[in-house]
C-alpha cells in the first residue's frame, strides 16, 4: 500500500463525491469517554454518511472469555451481515471518518481490509472538510438498500497471545506513555505492558488531526525499529492498534495485530507484565 492507497484528501473527496459514482461514507465518531457518537452525527455529518457504531458494528461483544479483550473481532459472519446493511459491494468505495483523528475511523478501515474490501480514511476528519467548504447534513442517516455481498475474511493478519508473546520483531504499544509504563490505569485490572514492547503512541501519528508526512513517520517509526523488522501491533483493547497499523500501511510497511491487547493479556494471570520505559 501507499499513502494514496489508505488516505483520502478532504478535497479529492469533494470531487468524489460530486461524481456519478459517489463513495460509501462511514461516520465512526467515538472516544473512549464517549463510545456513542449518534448524537454528534445527528449535529452535522458529510452528505449520506452512516452512523457506524463501533460498540456494536465493530467489535463482538457476544464474546465472554475476558481473555479476547473489551473490543473483541466480530466473526466473520457478524461482520458480513453489518457490511451488507451498509449496501457495500466489492466495488464500492468506502471512505471512513471521524472527529478523533482517525483514532475510531482506523478500527473501521482495518475491518474493512481485513474483509477483503477497498477503504480509505478521510485524513482530518469532518473538519477538514468542513474547511475545504464541504456541506453538513442533519439528523438520521437516510436508508440504504442492502447488498449481498461476501466478504472475504483473514485479508489482514491477526496474531493471538501466544504469537505476541514469542514475537520475532518489533511489538509496538499504542496506548499513552503513562499506560505502557504501569503508573496508571483506567480501564484494566492491571498495570503494564507486555514484555519487549515499545511505546509508540497512536497519538503522536497525528497533528492538528492531520496525519503526519511520510517524512515524519519514517522518522518517528525508524526510531522504534519498525521499518526493518515484522511489525505487531496491539493497544488497550484493538482499537487504536488500528491507527499504528494504518500509518504504517501509508509507508508500505504491513503490521499483524494482536486484537485482544492489554485487555486481553492482562485477564491472563499467566502472562508476563512489564513496567517501566
Amino acid at each position: 500500500m501507499t499513502r494514496t492507497d489508505v488516505l483520502i484528501t478532504a478535497q479529492e473527496l469533494l470531487t468524489q463525491a460530486m461524481g456519478r459514482t459517489p463513495p460509501r461514507l462511514l461516520d465512526v465518531r467515538w472516544t473512549q469517554l464517549k463510545p456513542d457518537g449518534r448524537d454528534d452525527f445527528a449535529r452535522g455529518h458529510l452528505p449520506h454518511a452512516l452512523y457506524v457504531d463501533l460498540d456494536t458494528d465493530l467489535a463482538d461483544h457476544g464474546q465472554t472469555d475476558p481473555r479476547a479483550g473489551r473490543h473483541p473481532l466480530p466473526s466473520p459472519e457478524q461482520f458480513q451481515t453489518t457490511v451488507r446493511t451498509w449496501g457495500i459491494t466489492p466495488e464500492t468505495e468506502v471512505v471512513v471518518y471521524d472527529d478523533n483523528s482517525g483514532l475510531g475511523a482506523a478500527r473501521a478501515w482495518w475491518l474493512l481490509r481485513w474483509a477483503g474490501l477497498h477503504a480509505r480514511v478521510l485524513d482530518g476528519g469532518i473538519d477538514a472538510w468542513v474547511s475545504a467548504g464541504g456541506d453538513l447534513e442533519f439528523g438520521e442517516a437516510a436508508a440504504v438498500d442492502p447488498s449481498t455481498v461476501v466478504i472475504t475474511p483473514g485479508s489482514m493478519p491477526v496474531i493471538d497471545a501466544d504469537t505476541a508473546e514469542s514475537w520475532d520483531g518489533v511489538l509496538l504499544d499504542a496506548r499513552a506513555p503513562e499506560r505502557f509504563r504501569g503508573e496508571t490505569e483506567p480501564l484494566d485490572a492491571v498495570a503494564g505492558h507486555i514484555p519487549g514492547a515499545r511505546n509508540a503512541p497512536a497519538t503522536e501519528n497525528t497533528a492538528d488531526g492531520y496525519i503526519l508526512s511520510e517524512v515524519d513517520l519514517r522518522e518517528r517509526f525508524g526510531d522504534l525499529g519498525a521499518l526493518e523488522e515484522s511489525v505487531a501491533v496491539y493497544c488497550g483493547s484493538g482499537v487504536t492498534a488500528c491507527h499504528n497499523a494504518m500509518v504504517l500501511a501509508t509507508l508500505g510497511v504491513g503490521s499483524s495485530l494482536y486484537s485482544a491487547s492489554w485487555s486481553g493479556w492482562s485477564s491472563d494471570p499467566g502472562r508476563g507484565i512489564a513496567t517501566g520505559s
